[in-house]
């Protein structure tokens, strides 16, 4: 039987998630329209440029996170939408890094076993490198993009409102994580990021539904981000194991290790009781 939602807890559903891809749509539709202008009233087009991509997607999320604010959150609870975004404790710091840095290792090797060439996984694996080099040649816009931009606004909207909302409505906490943590992975538009987005997505979704805090999932995705960035930025690959010439069967088992030893400690702090509402 589900519990029943707080009045003051929002919830999350398919009309919540039409909402979210709607504000979306709207705040890069609007940005384009802009650009369209530009181009008819002063012959200057900014889509290749560099900032045009942080303005899009500036505009997609901050018009989703207000669409599901007004839409939604409001409606529902008469209060506006917020998060909890108070520090940890030390020793949390302590646990959650390494554990999250064990995943990253896990991750690789996982992805690393994902086909790139055949019929079907060759053509786009070649779209996503080609992709990814485009994004990826301005040091500046990579490091707002994927280590400020992307932990902040992706963490609000899959661990501070579907996790969260998906939580509130009733569902257990483990199936939430995972759910959230498929819809991070989708979103990313390919297999290789698919399966990183996941694994790395549960570790995010477990510590913030246990710690209550959406900084610390922030702060690790951004953990991630610069980490992926470092490596691209001076050996040209997002892989631990091609940068410092490792097996990668020795890295998954370093990863699987670390993250499996911090995890106990982890779960031991942040035990849930039985009795302890479902709500963040």
């Amino acid at each position: 039987m589900q519990k029943q939602p707080s009045a003051s807890h929002f919830t999350f559903d398919w009309m919540g998630a039409l909402v979210l891809i709607g504000g979306m749509f709207a705040g890069t539709m609007l940005v384009a329209v802009l650009n369209t202008l530009s181009i008819f009233l002063f012959n200057r087009n900014f889509q290749y440029e560099d900032f045009y991509l942080i303005i899009a997607n500036v505009a997609g999320f901050l018009t989703a996170i207000f669409a599901f604010d007004h839409l939604i959150v409001r409606p529902q609870t008469g209060q506006k939408l917020n998060f909890n975004v108070s520090a940890a404790s030390f020793s949390t710091y302590l646990l959650v890094f390494p554990m999250m840095f064990g995943m990253m290792l896990i991750a690789e090797f996982i992805s690393s076993k994902i086909p790139t060439t055949g019929a079907f996984f060759g053509p786009s694996y070649e779209f996503f490198t080609e992709l990814m080099a485009q994004m990826t040649k301005d040091e500046a816009t990579l490091i707002v993009l994927a280590v400020i931009m992307a932990p902040l606004f992706e963490e609000i909207i899959f661990r501070g409102i579907i996790l969260k909302g998906l939580i509130n409505k009733g569902m257990r906490p483990l199936i939430a994580i995972l759910l959230s943590s498929l819809a991070f992975g989708i979103v990313h538009g390919n297999p290789w990021q698919f399966a990183g987005a996941v694994l790395l997505g549960s570790v995010l979704g477990l510590v913030y539904y246990k710690t209550k805090t959406l900084l610390l999932p922030i702060l690790l995705h951004a953990f991630n981000n610069f980490c992926s960035a470092l490596l691209i930025f001076y050996a040209d690959t997002e892989s631990f194991a091609e940068t410092f010439k490792i097996s990668e069967y020795l890295l998954l088992a370093a990863g699987v290790s670390l993250f499996g030893f911090t995890y106990y400690l982890f779960s031991k702090k942040f035990s849930t009781p039985d009795s302890e509402p479902n709500q963040l």
